[in-house]
C-alpha cells in the first residue's frame, strides 16, 4: 500500500511540474492570414494581442473585432493540443479509464466541439474546406468593405457581397 502512496504522490509531483512548465510556454494563435495574432500561456491565459495596422478601418471595426476573436480561440485550440500533449502521458497513469485521461494525448481535445457559427469566416485551418477560407488577396476581392483599400481578408457578412459594406 505505501509503494502505491509513493507512486500516486510522484505522478502528483510530475503533474504539478507539467502545469508550472505549461504557465511558462507560449502559444500562437492567427487570423486574416496573420493580421491579428494572439499569445496565450500553454494554460489558456491571454499574454498579449498584435493587430497589423491594416487589418483597421474605422468604418468596419465589426471585422476587426472578429479577426480578434478568431486569433484568440487559435490560439486557445493550439494550447489545449499542447496541454494534451504534455499532460496526456503522465494522465494515463492515473488509469481506470478516466474520461480524458488516455495512455497518450488525444485524438482530440473533450470539450473542443464546435458550436454552429464557432468559426469566424476567413479562420484558415489545415484541411479547412468551408467556404469563406481564402487567403487575403484571392479571388474573393482585396477591397476591405467600407473604405476601399487593402485585403478584405475573405470575409463577407450574410448578404453582403465581397468588397461592399452591408451596412
Amino acid at each position: 500500500m505505501s509503494e502505491l502512496l509513493a507512486q500516486a504522490q510522484a505522478m502528483q509531483s510530475q503533474l504539478m511540474e507539467a502545469q508550472a512548465n505549461l504557465e511558462n510556454q507560449e502559444v500562437e494563435g492567427t487570423a486574416g492570414g496573420g493580421l491579428v495574432t494572439a499569445m496565450v500561456s500553454g494554460t489558456g491565459e491571454l499574454l498579449s494581442l498584435t493587430i497589423n495596422p491594416q487589418a483597421v478601418d474605422p468604418d468596419d471595426t465589426e471585422t476587426l473585432a472578429d479577426l480578434i476573436v478568431a486569433a484568440v480561440r487559435d490560439a486557445s485550440e493550439n494550447a489545449k493540443e499542447v496541454a494534451a500533449r504534455a499532460m496526456g502521458p503522465l494522465a494515463g497513469g492515473l488509469g481506470g479509464g478516466l474520461p480524458g485521461f488516455g495512455g497518450g494525448a488525444p485524438e482530440t481535445v473533450p470539450g473542443d466541439d464546435q458550436l454552429p457559427g464557432d468559426q469566424v469566416p476567413g479562420d484558415q485551418r489545415p484541411g479547412d474546406q468551408r467556404a469563406g477560407n481564402e487567403l487575403p488577396g484571392s479571388e474573393r476581392g482585396n477591397q476591405l468593405p467600407g473604405n476601399g483599400q487593402g485585403p478584405n481578408f475573405g470575409f463577407t457578412r450574410p448578404g453582403s457581397e465581397p468588397g461592399q459594406n452591408p451596412g
